[in-house]
């Protein structure tokens, strides 16, 4: 079982991994709105493969797509404070209760769906994989995230270079259509501040909401078996 799960991730993971690069090739045409599509169709059909009881499939979805709301919705309420948002952490929290499975779907959606806000373009599906990948590990790593403050912590300020990083993949796509190396470095540099920025805000939120988060999750996993 453990194996099939591992597999089935993987899968996920470099799937939406090589529709992000196919995506690098069909951003002239507005082509990513077909890319961030299939991400979230992925996210979707992962989340799916894990259902075997029909009233456990109901209960879980709509508490995943609770999640998923005040993901968004977090994003919103603090859109005047560039870098200091909830979203990942609620995203972390979703991984580490519901599972992987559960963390990317969020992830991916909260990217799609705020960006009606934001606005979408090419940087959608980095966002999208970005987002989606750190709720996966966070439900891949739960069992130690769980147990140690520290260490929830400590992917808390892993989580907002990880994301910082992966946007610089974009910056350096946009700014010089190919991939250059000395840019990347470049980008990343410059982006310091900013990662620092969304560490910071990381841990901040996972330490304000960790518990009342995690006793209502728990709760909810008991009671309804989810």
């Amino acid at each position: 079982m453990a194996r099939a799960v591992v597999i089935k991730q993987s899968i996920a993971v470099f799937l939406s991994a090589g529709l992000v690069l196919l995506g690098v090739f069909a951003f002239k045409e507005r082509q990513y709105a077909w890319i961030s599509m299939a991400i979230a169709l992925v996210s979707v059909l992962l989340v799916g493969m894990g259902y075997d009881h029909k009233q456990s499939h109901l209960r879980r979805t709509v508490l995943i797509a609770v999640m998923t709301g005040l993901s968004v919705m977090g994003r919103f309420l603090f859109a005047m404070v560039p870098g200091f948002k909830p979203m990942t952490a609620v995203i972390v929290l979703t991984g580490m209760y519901l599972g992987g499975e559960a963390g990317f779907l969020c992830g991916t959606f909260t990217a799609v769906l705020s960006n009606f806000y934001f606005g979408q373009g090419p940087w959608t599906p980095f966002q999208m994989f970005a987002f989606g990948f750190l709720g996966l590990l966070a439900g891949v790593l739960a069992r130690w995230l769980k147990k140690s403050v520290l260490l929830l912590c400590m992917y808390g300020v892993f989580a907002g270079i990880l994301y910082s990083a992966m946007m610089d993949i974009w910056t350096v796509l946009w700014s010089r259509e190919t991939f250059e190396p000395a840019a990347y470095r470049a980008a990343v540099l410059a982006a310091i501040p900013f990662s620092a920025a969304y560490a910071v805000s990381n841990v901040i939120f996972l330490l304000l909401i960790r518990r009342p988060f995690g006793r209502k999750m728990n709760r909810m996993i008991r009671k309804y078996h989810v």
